[in-house]
């Protein structure tokens, strides 16, 4: 799968810095920008370098943002994943991938869970380079732990549902050309 996929951290969470990602993806789209939903993802189909892409998207932005790319065949490989293969889906529980803006020095021993003690709201099952896939429950006190995986692995986050992880890959598989 060709192709780059931009996830930009913190925007229109809780009002605070929005911002129209699809306003975004029409400037861009003579490097075939693609907007996936509201939260700052987007599918650029047409060859361009990383650092060109981040100066592109970076002057658009009306404040400063976290801005990580990544290949998209590394997204089309994560489908094949097992990783949630001992969790139903079911309307409380939400599957999630976290993309490190670069790999970790360390990870830490996983699974880990959030509260450590009690009723689980946060499950963080794997780690596969840029990659933290897990489990959350829908409960308002699982934005702290999300914000958390900073720490955890030493490298800023940014956090995509499983749905839309799912939705980047078939923007780019209709992107891929004919074989």
């Amino acid at each position: 799968m060709n192709g780059l996929v931009v996830l930009v951290r913190g925007l229109n969470v809780g009002g605070h810095r929005r911002f129209k990602p699809a306003v975004l993806a029409g400037q861009l789209k003579h490097l075939g920008a693609v907007n996936i939903g509201a939260a700052g993802t987007f599918v650029f189909r047409q060859p361009i370098g990383r650092t060109r892409l981040r100066h592109e998207i970076a002057r658009r932005l009306p404040f400063e943002a976290e801005i990580v790319i990544c290949d998209g065949r590394q997204i089309v490989e994560l489908l094949s994943t097992t990783v949630f293969a001992g969790f139903c889906v079911r309307p409380d529980v939400v599957r999630f991938v976290s993309v490190l803006s670069r790999r970790p020095v360390s990870a830490p021993r996983l699974p880990v869970t959030f509260p450590p003690r009690g009723r689980w709201l946060l499950r963080v099952l794997a780690c596969d380079g840029r990659f933290v896939l897990g489990v959350y429950r829908r409960h308002m006190k699982v934005i702290g732990y999300l914000g958390g995986l900073d720490r955890l692995f030493g490298v800023p986050a940014t956090t995509r549902n499983w749905n839309t992880i799912t939705t980047i890959a078939k923007a780019l598989e209709r992107s891929a050309p004919a074989v």
